[in-house]
């Protein structure tokens, strides 16, 4: 006879590295598998709804293909070749091998790398801890969010904004830099309903007529690397028209005749010759804003991926406040609550044996670091020892050709610690089977709202998969390393964590299941002053100065423009390369977190470049043919998918596919440059010029 199976519904967090961090609510099988994934009506932000690619992860979770087994190489770099092996003989080699490291070259020659794989804080950033108590080199990330941070909290003194719920109570709903239809659904849910009860606008401002756009009722759509100048030929009607609110200049911000009187030559006819969008879009745009006191600006990552995105995204930030609309429900601007969590990470980390001295290597020079740039290593010891967490780098670095050359170093000792034989596993010295998020106990935050949680396990992992944590205790256990956090389980970290942060206990939190920590009104709306020491929005921003945790000043600093600007230094398409390429985020992809599941693979096929169709007809290309774009830094192949919602000389390529489903076997990274964003660092994924032509 047929026996039913048990079904109860758990409550979880979506750990992935995306700002909605969804609450879930999980089908547990008779105690041992998952089934459908819903986003949880409990959790007021995620409001029932989450993305396709969660709703479906029984698929990834119960994946045949997942690793299961420690494994070491036995065949050359990246053959694919490897044979189970114990867990203690995997831990004694990496053991081994860090100490060898350090003997021969220093305690700075093992590196400890890892990211946002998943965004719990035990899981994600223990790896640190072993870092801190070994001396070993430490790790400054940038690939994500430091650049759009830094031009956020350059205006406001924190990152932080209005509680991003209000979307529902706006008139107007300005999504600037992203594509949440795609990456953050979320914003959508809250943004449609305001359009549905209150008759609400929604307008998209983006370099290309993707998903959120074609939802959108009005569509801005800029020449990429442009927004400063968009932002300051609004700003300029505004001042102009009388839409500028002078009782909330006065009383909140910085704004001074010098300021005006730098707008005054920003002239939509000016605006418009740089960012391609007409003077009467721009005049129009202004006049909606200006008549709008209930504009939320919902400003996004795509910031971030720009040689000149800290100065957009000030830029961007600046133009409700030209308005005030800050002093209204549902009027205001949010990037992130990143200043909001004020968790003591102290245990999670081990802060507390870290050495400042101990260099702090660059996320996204790792191409340069594994080849051997004395620069890019700060003139220390050689990378000679690596463990990696959370992160696909073969991949998703930028300098893909320095990267790939890095990791075939015959003398670099790599251990991988995964879900599944990701290409930078493939290139690994030993893989070890890694736990997934529903198989561990973690603690959560969401960057694009407001809640707080910790995320229980809820089934045992597959044969003989481990955590982050487990791994990291069975290394330190060999290295002598005697932190007490690696003593400790999981949950006795987090519940340590909460008490020390002034958020009560594990088991309050759990009860909780999603606790709401948005600050009051007033706060979240800087009524009471902006976060800055003089408590005033800084129209003139401080470069140098910038209140975000950093790692010094980077880039060209010094030549950025104090008040918002179009800030000319991204990368300029020329005779040889006469298109702009930005690798925007897919929808079924998440960075390389879903590549492996088939309903993601189906819907996003093969890697494609977007190419506007008289662009296409001028080098002799049909839509299905294979092209191959190249720069300085390589070249890569891929289908070109001819397509009118893009400007003329940009292209766009939506990532980020395995490079081994390019053609020949280069992946999209190979164009996009690894040196330093100013102020403070980042990646220019976005930001690339590159020549096209048929492949054969």
């Amino acid at each position: 006879m047929n026996v039913q199976s048990k079904i109860a519904i758990r409550h979880s967090t979506c750990p992935h590295d995306c700002p909605s961090a969804c609450g879930l609510d999980i089908e547990v099988i008779d105690g041992q598998s998952i089934g459908r994934v819903r986003g949880s009506k409990q959790q007021t932000y995620t409001a029932g709804v989450v993305c396709a690619k969660v709703a479906r992860y029984a698929e990834r979770i119960h994946h045949p293909e997942r690793l299961m087994y420690p494994m070491r190489r036995t065949g050359p770099k990246g053959s694919g070749h490897f044979t189970r092996i114990t867990w203690d003989e995997a831990l004694d080699e990496i053991a081994a091998k860090f100490n060898a490291a350090e003997r021969d070259f220093g305690a700075e020659s093992v590196w400890p790398y890892y990211y946002a794989g998943t965004m719990g804080l035990v899981m994600r950033d223990g790896i640190n801890r072993l870092a801190h108590e070994k001396k070993y080199s430490r790790f400054y990330g940038t690939i994500c969010a430091t650049v759009a941070w830094t031009g956020f909290a350059a205006g406001t003194g924190k990152v932080a904004g209005v509680d991003p719920r209000e979307m529902a109570k706006s008139d107007l709903i300005v999504i600037w830099g992203t594509n949440p239809v795609s990456t953050q659904v979320n914003v959508m849910t809250h943004a449609t309903k305001a359009r549905k009860e209150r008759g609400a606008k929604i307008a998209a401002i983006d370099i290309y007529d993707n998903d959120t756009m074609k939802q959108a009722d009005i569509k801005i759509l800029l020449r990429p690397g442009t927004d400063g100048a968009f932002a300051c030929g609004v700003m300029h009607v505004l001042f102009r028209d009388g839409f500028a609110d002078r009782a909330y200049l006065d009383k909140y911000t910085d704004a001074s005749p010098e300021l005006e009187a730098h707008l005054a030559e920003r002239t939509p006819e000016w605006a418009s010759t740089i960012c391609g969008v007409p003077a009467a879009e721009i005049e129009a745009f202004a006049h909606l804003v200006g008549n709008t006191p209930r504009s939320f600006f919902r400003l996004g990552y795509g910031f971030t991926r720009s040689r000149n995105g800290a100065a957009q995204m000030h830029a961007a930030l600046c133009v409700p406040t030209v308005t005030g609309a800050w002093q209204h429900e549902g009027g205001g601007a949010f990037f992130n609550n990143a200043a909001i969590w004020k968790f003591d990470k102290t245990l999670i980390e081990g802060l507390d044996v870290m050495d400042p001295a101990t260099r702090r290597l660059d996320q996204s020079k790792i191409g340069r670091i594994l080849t051997g740039d004395a620069e890019a290593l700060q003139n220390g010891p050689p990378v000679k020892a690596m463990l990696i967490q959370n992160t696909n780098p073969i991949t998703v670095a930028p300098e893909q050709a320095l990267v790939r050359q890095g990791f075939a170093r015959e003398d670099l000792f790599v251990a991988v610690h995964e879900q599944f034989m990701t290409e930078t596993a493939v290139m690994a010295d030993l893989v070890l089977p890694a736990t997934m998020f529903m198989e561990h106990d973690d603690l959560y935050y969401g960057g694009g709202h407001q809640h707080i949680s910790v995320g229980a396990k809820l089934i045992d992992a597959p044969e003989e998969c481990r955590s982050n944590h487990e791994v990291l205790q069975g290394i330190a256990t060999r290295l002598g390393a005697t932190h007490r956090g690696f003593g400790m389980t999981p949950r006795a970290i987090i519940d340590e964590t909460l008490k020390a942060s002034g958020r009560g206990t594990v088991d309050e939190l759990e009860a909780d299941l999603w606790r709401d920590i948005q600050p009051d009104y007033r706060a979240s709306h800087y009524l009471d002053g902006f976060a800055h020491a003089d408590g005033k929005f800084h129209f003139k921003a401080d470069w140098s100065s910038v209140p975000i945790a950093n790692a010094g000043l980077m880039g060209d600093w010094a030549d950025m423009p104090s008040f918002p600007d179009h800030w000319a230094v991204t990368e300029v398409a020329d005779a040889a390369h006469p298109f702009r390429l930005a690798t925007s985020p897919s929808r079924s992809f998440l960075n390389t977190s879903f590549n492996e599941t088939p309903s993601s693979q189906a819907r996003e096929g093969a890697p494609t470049v977007m190419i506007h169709p008289v662009d296409a007809a001028e080098h002799g290309i049909a839509d299905g043919d294979a092209v191959t774009l190249g720069n300085p830094r390589g070249e890569t192949t891929l289908t070109a998918r001819i397509f009118d919602g893009v400007r003329r000389g940009v292209l766009i390529a939506e990532s980020i596919h395995p490079n081994r489903s390019h053609i020949g076997g280069r992946g999209i990274n190979t164009l996009t440059g690894g040196e330093a964003i100013a102020p403070y660092g980042g990646a220019p994924f976005h930001d690339n010029k590159v020549w096209v032509r048929k492949a054969g």
